[in-house]
C-alpha cells in the first residue's frame, strides 16, 4: 500500500491543492453571501429565497464535496512515507488549522439553517469579521507547509 501511495503521490498532491481551492473558494463566498444576506434581502421581495438557494447550493454542491476530497487527499498524503516528518511542530499546526477549518465550515452551515428557519441572529458586520477566519488558518496552513516550522 505504501509503494502505491508514493507512487501516486503527485496524483494525489495535485487533487489535494485543487480541493483546497474549491473548498476555501466556498469559505470565502459563503460568508460573503451572509452578508448580504442579512442587509440586503429585506430590501426586494423574494430576495431571501433568491439567497437561500445560493447559499445552499454553495454548501452542498461545492463546498461539502471538495472539504471530504480535501481530507481524503490530505490523509493520503499523510499516510504517504516520508512526507510528514512528526517531530517537526509544522504538520500540528496545519492539523490543528485544518481541523479549525472544518469547524468553521460546519458553524456556517448551522448559520444556513439559521437563515433558512428565520432564525438568524447575527450582523452583517459580525459575518464581515467571521469572512477572516478562513483567511487566518489559510497562512497558517501555508506557512507551515512552506516553511516547515
Amino acid at each position: 500500500m505504501t509503494d502505491l501511495l508514493a507512487d501516486l503521490y503527485p496524483w494525489t498532491k495535485s487533487l489535494h491543492i485543487v480541493s483546497v481551492i474549491a473548498w476555501m473558494a466556498g469559505l470565502f463566498y459563503l460568508p460573503r453571501l451572509y452578508v448580504y444576506h442579512v442587509e440586503k434581502a429585506g430590501e426586494i421581495a423574494g430576495l431571501p429565497p433568491l439567497f437561500e438557494v445560493m447559499e445552499r447550493r454553495l454548501l452542498r454542491a461545492i463546498m461539502n464535496p471538495s472539504m471530504i476530497a480535501t481530507w481524503v487527499f490530505g490523509l493520503a498524503l499523510v499516510f504517504t512515507p516520508g512526507i510528514v516528518d512528526w517531530s517537526s511542530v509544522w504538520p500540528w499546526t496545519k492539523g490543528a488549522s485544518v481541523l479549525a477549518m472544518t469547524w468553521f465550515h460546519h458553524w456556517l452551515g448551522l448559520r444556513r439553517k439559521d437563515f433558512m428557519a428565520g432564525n438568524n441572529t447575527l450582523t452583517g458586520r459580525q459575518y464581515r469579521m467571521m469572512n477572516e477566519v478562513p483567511t487566518i488558518l489559510m497562512l497558517i496552513i501555508v506557512f507551515s507547509v512552506i516553511f516547515k516550522f
